[in-house]
């Protein structure tokens, strides 16, 4: 039987990680996806393997259109389909006020945990369409409660950009 094939954003740790090796366990092989903790994504890696699947790393930054593009150029020379995108990558910052937070965190914060997901999307889409020649697949973005609390006065914009990640997920269901 053939394994199905999954990509797993922000795998080094925490969800991601444990994500991944779910999935490995569940009979995927892997896309391991993260940013800087190499040795947090080997170690997801070594968990995964131990489950039988393959697993493959791949390192971009996924905050912006080349890092996407760079992972997927990556994807596409170790796997020939996508069956399944875990949208996970993300980041959070110290507890702050609104007041206090400037346009440099602001930036980073969309950047990464809204354009990210949206443009690791598009891509995965381009790959699982059946519209598109691909053979179907799903995709998982991963969001938090923040997004309905708002965590005022500790990370409003974390909150903010999980809510779009909310929106996100629901306009590719309607697509």
């Amino acid at each position: 039987m053939t394994r199905k094939i999954a990509l797993v954003t922000g795998a080094s740790a925490g969800i991601g990680a444990a994500t991944a090796i779910g999935l490995a366990q569940n009979g995927y092989d892997l896309a391991i996806a993260y940013r800087i903790d190499k040795a947090g994504a080997e170690e997801t890696a070594r968990q995964a393997e131990k489950a039988g699947a393959r697993a493959v790393l791949l390192q971009a930054d996924l905050s912006d259109g080349a890092g996407v593009d760079a992972l997927f150029a990556q994807f596409d020379t170790a796997f020939d389909r996508l069956d399944a995108l875990v949208n996970n990558a993300g980041v959070v910052d110290r507890a702050s006020r609104i007041e206090d937070m400037d346009e440099i965190r602001l930036t980073r914060m969309f950047a990464t945990n809204l354009t990210g997901p949206f443009l690791v999307a598009a891509q995965a889409v381009k790959r699982m369409s059946t519209a598109q020649g691909g053979g179907g697949g799903a995709i998982v973005n991963i969001s938090s409660i923040a997004a309905t609390l708002g965590s005022a006065g500790q990370y409003a914009d974390y909150a903010a950009s999980k809510a779009g990640v909310d929106v996100l997920t629901k306009a590719l269901a309607q697509e």
